[in-house]
């Protein structure tokens, strides 16, 4: 295991008592950057773009284009904010004599909200929204227009499904099945996992109901809907609480009928990546208490790495293959999330999110890897076709014979934006129990060995005449 280094980061401005999943990343006002939103206990929501320390918008239940906040005591907030409003000189939304804005939508769902998630759920195109409860259950919903042509959306939420579990629900996501149709999963203790079933479609006399006027309606338990999943392995605490993420995408796979794969941790350190209902891909067991479980391409293949943070700051992101990079930050966290944000150059870039316990967020932003496996000097040598075409053409033998007459050792040292970069080092002269056949042979590969690592992109030049230092 390698640790890394990452050092571009922005501080952000934050007051409050913040709730660990009232964090999240994406585009709220349509211009396709991300901004990221952070929702306190008072209810109060603030929206951060680019890296100025400063909320761009800061205001009680209310938020960007189409932004939906829930609050424990069920309030189903709908919130829109036109792009009219005035701006201050540093860019930040003006709001005039105290005037406070309100939520265009503004309904009352069951109460106790523990987690959220909005998504296609049943294969219809359409997103749902997903409430997991501290009393085990979990509710979905969907959106039904009452209205067109109005300058708000006019509707109301009703009433899909209910379900119960048998333990707590820490997490809610969505991985594409056997068939390609979304399976809505839900976490469960003991590193466990329940896939709900969504059954309005297959049952005609299933009827959605608001839940809003029509609260107190009986609703059908659905207990025969969940199907539970215990990871193989040993676990030690059955209660230990888990989190899970889902639809990790594994490039641009042409077999777009494949099961989705997706990860599982617990608070003990353990960590698994599944495909299908029971194919363990593999495990991790690490030394820290692992409450945040997210997912992020930092080599830009396509292929999305897991990434698990504890509370400790310790971060960890491993790949399909179980390579594993770990980062730490030097604060206790409360509250993490990973994902794409704007904050410099007007594009989104891979970045970390971190809420710490000192009024702090920290965005560390380009978080991008050449490669997650370690290697060596050699091996990248090799991956390179023109270069064993270079040495045939010096008359050297095999790559790793001529290998074995150097001295060579590679390190990493950190550069000016904080990535790391190969540096070699090779002796002037080769040992004395090797004699090549040519006395040209050891100039030419040094230079050849030079222009490679720094200079890949020009032709080759001409051997020199004499021993040159490369360096």
């Amino acid at each position: 295991m390698r640790s890394v280094s990452y050092v571009q980061r922005v501080a952000l401005e934050f007051s409050g008592s913040l709730f660990p999943h009232a964090i999240c990343l994406g585009d709220v006002d349509n211009d396709t950057l991300n901004e990221l939103v952070v929702g306190d206990t008072s209810g109060k929501l603030s929206v951060y773009k680019n890296d100025d320390s400063r909320p761009w918008l800061t205001c009680s239940c209310q938020g960007m284009n189409l932004v939906v906040a829930v609050s424990a005591e069920g309030w189903f907030h709908l919130c829109d904010l036109t792009p009219a409003k005035s701006l201050d000189g540093s860019g930040h939304h003006e709001t005039l004599g105290g005037e406070e804005q309100r939520p265009v939508f503004k309904q009352h769902i069951p109460a106790n909200t523990k987690v959220m998630l909005i998504s296609d759920i049943d294969g219809d195109g359409r997103c749902e929204l997903v409430v997991g409860y501290t009393d085990r259950v979990v509710r979905a919903f969907r959106w039904e227009d009452l209205g067109e042509g109005a300058e708000h959306p006019m509707g109301q939420l009703v009433s899909l499904k209910k379900w119960m579990l048998e333990g707590q629900v820490d997490s809610l996501s969505v991985t594409p099945g056997p068939l390609g149709v979304p399976e809505l999963m839900v976490s469960q203790p003991g590193c466990a996992y329940a896939i709900l079933l969504c059954t309005w479609n297959k049952d005609p006399g299933a009827t959605p109901t608001s839940e809003g006027p029509m609260e107190g309606t009986r609703e059908p338990l659905a207990a025969r809907d969940v199907v539970l999943h215990q990871t193989s392995g040993r676990i030690h605490n059955k209660n230990v609480s888990t989190h899970l993420i889902g639809n990790i995408k594994r490039g641009h796979s042409p077999d777009s009928s494949a099961s989705g794969l997706f990860a599982l941790c617990t608070l003990d350190g353990t960590l698994k990546l599944m495909e299908e209902a029971d194919r363990l891909l593999w495990s991790v067991q690490v030394d820290h208490q692992l409450f945040a479980l997210e997912k992020l391409d930092v080599t830009g293949n396509g292929h999305e790495e897991v990434v698990a943070c504890a509370w400790d700051g310790q971060t960890y992101i491993i790949d399909h293959n179980r390579t594993v990079v770990r980062f730490q930050v030097d604060e206790n966290i409360r509250a993490f999330c990973a994902g794409l944000y704007a904050c410099k150059d007007s594009r989104n870039s891979p970045c970390l999110v971190y809420v710490t316990f000192n009024q702090k967020i920290y965005v560390y932003w380009e978080v991008q890897l050449e490669r997650m496996e370690s290697t060596n000097l050699l091996k990248v040598l090799e991956a390179q076709p023109e270069f064993r075409e270079l040495l045939g053409e010096l008359g050297v033998g095999e790559t790793r014979d001529w290998w074995g007459c150097w001295e060579s050792w590679v390190w990493v040292s950190p550069g000016a934006c904080g990535c790391r970069h190969p540096v070699a080092q090779v002796p002037a002269d080769p040992p004395a129990s090797v004699s090549p056949s040519d006395p040209d042979e050891l100039p030419a590969a040094r230079a050849l060995l030079h222009q490679t690592l720094y200079h890949p992109n020009q032709p080759p030049q001409c051997s020199p005449a004499g021993p040159q230092d490369p360096t």
